[in-house]
């Protein structure tokens, strides 16, 4: 049986239980704006009861505060962090898309049109007075400022690469900085939870970190109590992929490397790989989030990348590729040395020549490496970079490219079957430079210098460097829209534009002029003329853009949904918190009650029954 006193118990209980449902509803009220709180809830019941040893049984002892309970909702955390990092992913792919075709959108307002325009214009003035040096000048110049608009439009996809690189570093420090704060709050979560509490605040700041970090990243989270009733510390691991990036109280950190070797022949210098502090390769392209977007975008080739077949003899420094997906000039970027991977195996080439003996346009390549085989080679896969579907800015750049080198060429063909004004041969009009040495190339007969005998490229680096100290010989190859230029002799010194097949019957005649005018309409390209090239890549490049906005709208719309749905359950009602105030707070004077009259009860048993 209970003694006397035990009401004043139970009236205790009464009043310590709703004092605390007081607390929680507050903590709920003043936190109702808070990103990532979860609301909590005070869970109660009847507290143990004594036996009693009478007809009536059993006799209660009041409230029993058992847990402060975070409501959450396991499947919605999932299902947010999935889609939150497809929303990051397209995120980065529509902003970066917007700025690439905000550079190209000037090739239908003011840039190319107007400048290539000027150009043909400034032909057909020279094709009706072709001795007049001004008109000649004209021309040159107006050749020039077409040249200078594709040197800045490479340059703004230079700059763009750059800054997704950029973005790259500050993505892995920002993982990093994510993994280290979630070890440390699980180290916190741990030491007040292993006596048993619950550390609720605290996993709600662990939860948004980790949230956050799925926008980076595609993560994925486990969670395994080590104790027994589920009491007790947990261990907490946040994997990307199948490696481990956060093992409870330790985690694992990425560094960005420095590329020592492009992947692509007009790459800007110093692109980052990231690498585990152990060494191991992160593999960016498909893990998942803004990460992999940011390598799309910055290495993006729409899978036209250099393959073929590699037949080498182990303890050679020389392996040869035939069957390869490049055979032509005009499309070939891969970098002048680099790495090419044979089978499964990694080697640096330091340089490279291509011959055509069969002149059927089956390339055959030949690499001279910078270490022995180890291993027979015959027929084996190789490779030159790596299939990626996307579109990004290595595309863009190399489509320039092959807009500059196959446009040169068409004109340089016709500049160098005519005489200059002086009677000497023609040169080729557009050039570019090499970077050592500041000379222009020599394009037009470079299949017959001696050193370059059958050769229709050569990298001009290791074992197949050549010391041009007359003749700066070179493939198309080496034309770039980085470089693209009038040659310097023929920019200098207006004689040297070649206006006509032969001067014998005088300057003035321009049938040569006509034929340059004549390139504004040929095919030259599968998409048309030289027009119609730029504007195919900038339709293809609006169609892309506009994807990449949609799937960003759609997905942000259903990470929106996905964040009420959410809140639905875990976000706090101020309407619902309000009435729960007025509950607790009818039981705080209920109990109050209790005791008070617990208290009249014995002051009557104590101060008067014995008078």
């Amino acid at each position: 049986m209970a003694n006397t006193f035990f009401g004043l118990t139970i009236g205790t209980t009464g009043l310590y239980g709703a004092n605390l449902g007081i607390n929680t509803t507050a903590h709920n009220i003043t936190n109702a704006e808070t990103e990532g709180y979860s609301r909590q809830v005070l869970k109660t019941r009847a507290d143990t009861a004594l036996k009693a040893n009478s007809t009536y049984g059993m006799i209660g002892t009041g409230l029993s505060v058992y847990s402060i309970k975070q409501i959450r909702d396991n499947y919605y955390d999932e299902k947010f962090r999935s889609n939150k990092s497809l929303s990051g992913f397209y995120d980065a792919q529509d902003y970066y898309m917007k700025s690439i075709e905000g550079y190209f959108n000037e090739i239908q307002l003011e840039g190319f049109n107007s400048n290539f325009n000027y150009f043909c214009d400034a032909l057909q003035e020279l094709s009706k007075d072709p001795s007049s040096l001004a008109v000649r000048t004209q021309a040159n110049n107006y050749a020039q400022n077409l040249c200078d608009y594709i040197n800045s439009l490479n340059t703004s996809l230079e700059q763009l690469q750059d800054s997704t690189n950029f973005e790259i570093k500050t993505m892995t420090d920002q993982i990093n900085s994510y993994a280290a704060q979630i070890a440390g709050l699980t180290k916190q979560i741990n030491t007040l939870e292993v006596t048993g509490s619950v550390a609720n605040d605290l996993r709600d700041q662990r939860n948004l970190l980790i949230d956050e970090l799925s926008g980076i990243v595609d993560i994925t989270v486990s969670e395994k109590v080590l104790g027994i009733d589920e009491v007790g510390a947990t261990e907490y691991i946040v994997r990307i992929g199948d490696a481990v990036l956060v093992d409870t109280y330790d985690w694992n950190s990425l560094h960005v490397v420095p590329r020592a070797e492009k992947i692509n022949q007009s790459d800007v210098d110093g692109l980052y790989e990231i690498e585990w502090i152990s060494g191991q390769r992160f593999d960016g392209l498909h893990s998942g989030g803004r990460m992999q977007a940011l390598y799309e975008v910055r290495d993006g080739n729409s899978g036209q990348y250099f393959f073929g077949s590699a037949t080498g003899a182990a303890g050679t420094k020389t392996i040869t590729v035939t069957d390869s997906s490049i055979n032509s000039v005009d499309k070939l970027h891969i970098p002048e040395s680099g790495t090419i991977v044979i089978g499964d195996k990694e080697y640096i080439y330091t340089g490279f020549k291509v011959t055509d003996e069969d002149g059927d346009g089956s390339y055959e390549y030949e690499f001279s490496l910078e270490k022995e085989l180890v291993a027979d080679y015959d027929n084996s896969e190789v490779r030159i970079g790596q299939h990626i579907s996307y579109k990004g800015i290595a595309y863009y750049m190399a489509q320039l490219d092959e807009f500059t080198r196959t446009f040169s060429r068409e004109f340089n063909d016709i500049h160098t079957s005519g005489k200059d004004m002086d009677g000497n041969d023609g040169l080729d009009y557009f050039n570019s430079m090499q970077k050592a040495t500041g000379k222009n190339y020599v394009f037009y007969n470079t299949e017959e210098a001696d050193d370059y005998d059958g050769i229709i490229i050569s990298s001009k680096t290791g074992d197949y460097a050549v010391d041009d100290e007359e003749e700066n010989y070179g493939s198309y190859y080496f034309m770039t829209a980085k470089g693209f230029s009038v040659t310097k002799d023929v920019y200098s010194d207006p004689h040297k534009l070649v206006t006509a097949t032969d001067i014998t019957d005088g300057i003035e005649k321009s049938d040569l002029v006509e034929k340059y005018v004549e390139l504004r309409d040929k095919n030259m390209f599968l998409q048309g003329t030289p027009q119609g090239f730029l504007q195919s890549l900038v339709a293809e490049l609006g169609v892309d853009a506009h994807k990449s906005e949609n799937f960003s709208k759609n997905q942000s719309d259903i990470v929106d949904a996905i964040v009420n749905q959410r809140l639905s359950v875990s976000g706090v009602d101020m309407d619902e918190e309000a009435m729960n105030l007025v509950r607790y707070q009818n039981s705080y004077n209920l109990a109050a009650k209790v005791i008070s009259t617990m208290n009249e009860i014995y002051d009557k048993l104590i101060n008067y029954m014995g008078a």
